[in-house]
């Protein structure tokens, strides 16, 4: 039997503490949290911060 110290981290959708070995949906505590973090993810709900482009004008193009 190894000595390792069980580690202990937040699961990154709701906060609650949860162990990192032998969590089959780790990083998350559990399906759920797995699921609505997907379900984010495919709504768009994160987003990288970045400068805004102006779109390009297409009506330059056919000149």
């Amino acid at each position: 039997m190894t000595d390792t110290p069980l580690t202990i981290l937040q699961c990154p959708r709701c906060r609650k503490e949860t162990h990192w070995q032998g969590n089959p949906f780790r990083p998350f505590c559990s399906k759920r949290c797995k699921t609505m973090d997907l379900a984010a993810w495919a709504d768009e709900e994160y987003r990288i911060a970045s400068e805004e482009k102006p779109a390009d004008d297409e009506s330059n193009d056919n000149e």
